[in-house]
């Protein structure tokens, strides 16, 4: 009888393994009783806004290439149309990227893989917060980048828009949402790589001028490198603990040296890249000096081992990504 007793005792407690969102919450209740209460500080934090800067900088590299269309056309009075636009297009990927970390943050919730994460807990995970509320925030920014592109549509008259906008909220709720994931199969770089890049620089291009030409894909692909290089550290940050829930982004599928040498890829191309509008615009070659940040992300990286490392390496690329951004914009628009 104690023999059986002890082995009871020894069992695996019931409810083992990923959670759903209801054990969470249990278990979170019981966690969270010695925890601060939720306050506007930890809903911020989730919404990432250091992350922000990569929806803007593809948006603003787009309004650089459109001005230099309309300046070299010169046609002062389109350039002063533009405007409103542009400022819709820069509405649309803010809450796009302020939707797909709230979403995030649920979905990898309620699968437990942010059990195990280092560095401060999220909102889902610590189950201090019921995972609905976290997913209808993630709705709510997913509607007002939706309303902003309608506006949008309907001031340039540009009547297809909205199915690439249906088609970047699919791709940004099913990264780590639904039932199979795709950034849980390793093509989350090409996913930040077409809507980061390609598709935000060239819709906000097109959008502006009705227009596409080879200089704004030359930047579509430069940004979709510096998304890449941003999420690559993110992982390479999370991979011990990815690997342990069952997470098989790109950097855990690889050895960590190719993720150090891919990390220095995304993030200096780009500047192979900028050669070409250093040779053909006026004042481009300053955008140079975004290697004062782009150099130090990619030396940290290299060596990198603690997850503070990693994260001052992603804000670096964000910034380097941002600044190379707005020093090319200046150099076409002005």
């Amino acid at each position: 009888m104690a023999s059986k007793t002890n082995k009871k005792k020894k069992s695996a407690p019931r409810g083992s393994g990923r959670p759903d969102a209801h054990k969470l919450v249990a278990h979170g209740a019981k966690t969270a009783v010695a925890e601060k209460p939720i306050g506007i500080g930890d809903w911020i934090r989730t919404a990432r806004p250091a992350t922000l800067g990569l929806a803007i900088a593809p948006v603003i590299s787009g309004w650089g290439i459109a001005m230099f269309n309309l300046t070299i056309l010169a046609d002062p009075r389109a350039i002063l149309l533009i405007q409103g636009p542009a400022v819709l297009a820069l509405f649309v990927a803010m809450f796009l990227q302020i939707g797909v970390n709230f979403a995030n943050d649920y979905s990898d919730g309620i699968r437990g893989t942010d059990t195990h994460r280092v560095g401060p807990r999220r909102l889902t995970a610590s189950g201090r917060v019921d995972p609905k509320r976290v997913r209808n925030l993630a709705f709510v920014f997913f509607g007002l980048a939706a309303a902003s592109g309608l506006g949008l549509t309907v001031w340039k008259q540009i009547w297809w828009l909205p199915l690439v906008g249906l088609v970047a909220i699919a791709a940004a709720w099913f990264y780590t949402g639904g039932k199979r994931p795709y950034g849980y199969a390793g093509l989350g770089e090409l996913s930040v790589f077409t809507f980061f890049g390609l598709v935000s620089v060239l819709g906000t291009t097109y959008v502006l001028v009705q227009s596409i030409w080879l200089e704004p894909i030359l930047l579509g692909v430069a940004h979709g490198l510096f998304a890449c290089a941003v999420l690559l550290a993110n992982n390479m940050r999370d991979r011990e603990t990815d690997i342990v829930a069952g997470k098989r982004t790109l950097a855990t599928r690889v050895p960590m040296w190719l993720n150090r040498v891919l990390f220095g890829i995304y993030m200096l191309v780009p500047f192979v890249i900028l050669g070409w509008f250093a040779l053909t615009v006026f004042n481009a070659w300053w955008t140079y000096f975004a290697l004062c940040l782009a150099i130090p992300a990619v030396l940290i990286t290299s060596t990198a081992r603690t997850a503070p490392e990693y994260v001052l390496a992603l804000k670096l690329s964000v910034w380097t990504s941002l600044v190379f951004a707005g020093i090319l914009a200046w150099a076409l628009a002005f």
